[in-house]
């Protein structure tokens, strides 16, 4: 795999996953302006054939530059909605809310005037507020026009986890249902999520990864290597309906 040394430009690698292309940075910041550009490019085409643009992203550490990168890039957010691709069941207020962060992050700058659609309700559990959550996100006009996932070192994406109490209904492509609460041992809260289904009805799909031991479980998981043949991530790149671009720098 190359490495680039000067400027941010992704290079293109074939994985054994004919699905599957990876794009390889020097550094966060790097991966963070090319990332940022190619999903702005996302949002304008969005916004130039349609109207508007459908934008749904992973909380986490991991994205926190790109998201910065991606506030200040210049297009017309007013007709850009983002939601996330899965939420822990708490309120905004609190630090381990992912709509918290994104708020923090990425609805800033220029993105300030982008339309925010959450996950969360005011209900003390995730089924309680599923009529609602699921009213608020059947309102949205799918297909995304870009769906950014994150990996945990658990192999799982969204709140797809191992061991999740709803993960067969949550991995089943052909699902209609668009949202599903999820519990499991890793992780932590009570979770919603997307289903795999509704995520891929996307017009692009990407896969954000940093550091080597995220590239070598990614690698795992694709070869379907030991523990890893579980991992829920696999179904992300097992499925052929849409092509997942892999960013990753070390």
């Amino acid at each position: 795999m190359r490495v680039f040394t000067a400027k941010p430009r992704p290079v293109d690698v074939m994985l054994p996953m004919l699905n599957v292309t990876t794009h390889s940075f020097t550094d966060c910041q790097a991966l963070a302006v090319a990332f940022a550009e190619r999903v702005a490019e996302r949002l304008r085409e969005g916004i130039g054939e349609r109207g508007s643009a459908l934008l749904a992203v992973s909380g986490g550490s991991t994205p926190r530059h790109f998201f910065e990168r991606l506030s200040r890039e210049s297009l017309d957010w007013s007709k850009v909605l983002i939601t996330l691709v899965d939420e822990r069941w708490v309120p905004e207020s609190d630090e381990r809310s992912n709509a918290g962060m994104l708020k923090a992050t990425l609805l800033q700058h220029a993105a300030s005037a982008a339309t925010f659609i959450s996950l969360y309700a005011d209900a003390p559990t995730p089924e309680a507020g599923l009529p609602t959550v699921r009213a608020r996100m059947a309102a949205l006009s799918l297909p995304f026009d870009a769906v950014v996932l994150g990996m945990g070192n658990d192999g799982h994406t969204a709140s797809f986890f191992p061991g999740g109490d709803r993960l067969p209904e949550a991995l089943d492509v052909n699902n209609p249902v668009r949202v599903l609460p999820m519990r499991a041992a890793g992780a932590g809260e009570p979770r919603i999520t997307f289903t795999l289904s509704a995520l891929l009805d996307t017009r692009a799909l990407y896969l954000h990864i940093e550091g080597e031991a995220k590239q070598q479980l990614l690698a795992d998981a694709r070869l379907g290597l030991g523990e890893a043949v579980n991992y829920p991530v696999r179904a992300v790149l097992d499925q052929q309906r849409v092509p997942v671009a892999v960013y990753w720098c070390p």
